[in-house]
């Protein structure tokens, strides 16, 4: 089961991020991508939290931070 959810959701995740980066590919190369792009991210997060613990929560949190700054310069209000 856990096989079939991944590739439902590599599926999904392929097809978005496809779209995102305006690629234009057949069916299974999109799930392709998303799949493997599913493992990598599964992998490095996994890893993250076992190598670090709490401090993945930090490494988030200065991500969305960063993030939210970005969108602050870009969509807030002008000098």
């Amino acid at each position: 089961m856990p096989i079939l959810a991944l590739i439902v959701v590599g599926a999904a995740a392929g097809f978005i991020a496809t779209r995102l980066m305006r690629l234009n590919t057949d069916i299974p190369t999109t799930i392709a991508i998303g799949v493997i792009g599913a493992l990598i991210s599964g992998l490095v997060l996994r890893f993250l939290i076992v190598l670090t613990g709490w401090a993945a929560g930090f490494v988030g949190a200065v991500l969305g931070a960063m993030v939210l700054i970005w969108l602050w310069r870009m969509y807030g209000p002008r000098r």
